[in-house]
């Protein structure tokens, strides 16, 4: 099969060019004709090309909160009765000279081209995920492709909004952690350096806590790039062994059994897991198919592969709360309530709930993690500048009663 790139005439004397594939020129002109299009020009192009150009504009940045918003006002403009090619085509110029309106015109292209939008839109997976495909193609062959929209649009809302909570309690503590420790080496490194001169005089008659210090000062002002160096290398290092899927997986089990964050972690990804997968049943994906999908969307792989065996646990003819109850993490409120759903048949609800209540639940933890946090933060780094700066002080209390 070749792939063609082609202009032609409209009906209403207007012009359009996209890409079509087939056999021969020939075929691509029938099927330019079935859509009442009359073809002006039909030239051959290499799908690698093709491609290549798609994954180098799905390479630059197009962000989430761009996304949800294309997804509700594409919904938005298709209640309204508008076309989908005439919808893209104006949420294009909208967004006209960044990356979002250069790959909507691309998607339109394959739409006037007689392509599906769940198939246009695959074609940039680096943006959109498997979820998002195939909700497409389940509201497409349903013929309710605006609902879908909608119902995408809330899932990618709720999603951000998890995400937004999260980022917006850390940065306080991170800012905090970046400033004090900043401002130990600063103390360290350059300012108690300058009163070793002061107190060579004394020698041995100095403190053991003011000869740690300024051991500790030297040796930074010394080696500080050696320490550097080490701290870049080790993050290298470990960037590059997680690459690896066994030591991804090890690394993953390790943040599950951290006394806190595991909790918090365990959490998001099964108020994830919920929504994403009453999303997808909701829109009439099957429930094999829904969980192979959750599956790629859940960021712990040790959760990822415990829904891998779910999976094959339901092929074999057992419910979902069952093989789910096996799982080591998988928190038995949630199992319980799975459980309910499938034996009223109300799972999709229950699933909706349970991410509600994890969503709810994560929030809590997190606010509570960071009143204890914050002060312990405070408490430790405090207490390390005043360990410091009270070693020089009492270094110079004894050198004065030398001089005495």
């Amino acid at each position: 099969m070749l792939t063609f790139q082609y202009k032609a005439a409209t009906a209403d004397g207007g012009t359009v060019s996209g890409v079509l594939s087939g056999s021969d020129r020939s075929e691509v002109a029938e099927q330019l004709h079935a859509l009442g299009h009359i073809p002006i020009r039909i030239d051959e192009t290499a799908i690698r090309e093709e491609k290549k150009r798609t994954r180098v504009l799905s390479r630059r940045r197009i962000g989430d909160e761009q996304i949800a918003d294309f997804t509700r006002n594409l919904s938005t403009l298709l209640r309204a009765g508008i076309a989908l090619d005439q919808a893209l085509s104006i949420l294009g110029t909208l967004a006209e000279g960044q990356p979002l309106g250069e790959m909507l015109e691309k998607i339109r292209e394959r739409v006037k081209g007689g392509s599906t939008l769940a198939d246009a839109i695959e074609e940039h997976d680096k943006v959109f995920n498997r979820l998002y495909v195939n909700m497409l193609r389940a509201g497409e062959s349903g013929g309710a492709l605006e609902v879908v929209l909608e119902r995408l649009s809330d899932h990618l809302a709720k999603s951000k909004e998890v995400r937004d909570v999260l980022v917006s309690a850390l940065i306080y503590p991170a800012i905090l952690i970046v400033v004090a420790v900043v401002s130990v080496f600063i103390l360290l490194g350059y300012v108690v350096p300058q009163f070793a001169e002061m107190f060579e005089s004394a020698g041995e008659a100095l403190p053991v806590s003011t000869r740690i210090t300024i051991g500790v000062g030297e040796a930074l002002r010394s080696y500080g790039w050696l320490m550097i160096l080490a701290t870049a290398s080790a993050i290298l290092i470990l960037r590059q062994q997680l690459k690896l899927p066994a030591r991804l997986q090890q690394w993953h089990g390790w943040l599950l059994k951290l006394p806190v964050a595991g909790r918090i972690i365990l959490k998001i990804e099964v108020a994830r897991f919920a929504r994403t997968l009453a999303t997808l049943l909701q829109n009439g994906v099957t429930l094999l198919q829904a969980l192979s999908i959750v599956k790629d969307t859940m960021s712990n792989k040790v959760l990822a592969k415990g829904v891998e065996q779910v999976t094959t646990s339901l092929k074999e003819g057992e419910g979902l709360a069952s093989p789910l109850a096996k799982h080591t993490y998988f928190p038995p409120f949630a199992i319980h309530m799975i459980k309910v759903g499938e034996e009223t048949g109300n799972l999709q609800d229950i699933l909706l709930q349970v991410a509600a209540a994890y969503d709810r639940d994560t929030q809590t933890t997190i606010k509570r993690a960071l009143a204890l946090l914050e002060p312990a933060l405070i408490l430790i780094l405090g207490g390390i500048i005043a360990a410091v700066i009270i070693s020089i002080l009492v270094a110079i209390m004894s050198v004065n009663e030398l001089v005495i």
